[in-house]
């Protein structure tokens, strides 16, 4: 990412749901950072204060957007009709 201000979209408990919404708003044109206080990866169980995710503050409204139609039963297609 260039210099420019990131925001943070939601915090997740662990590593694995960050990076899965990470994916998903990368593959839908957002840039995406994770930040945790986990040693770089060495001591997970840091993550007790959550694991970040931002995005550049003017996308930061989309991104949200995104995730949340993500979390939305009725707006996804996999759900049981």
């Amino acid at each position: 990412m260039s210099d420019t201000d990131l925001t943070v979209v939601r915090t997740f408990a662990n590593i694995v749901h960050a990076e899965l919404a990470r994916s998903a708003l990368e593959s839908a044109g957002i840039m995406a950072a994770i930040r945790a206080d986990d040693c770089g990866g060495m001591r997970p169980h840091m993550q007790m204060a959550g694991v970040d995710l931002l995005v550049r503050t003017e996308q930061a409204e989309e991104a949200s957007a995104l995730l949340a139609a993500d979390q939305d039963p009725a707006r996804n297609d996999d759900a049981p009709k």
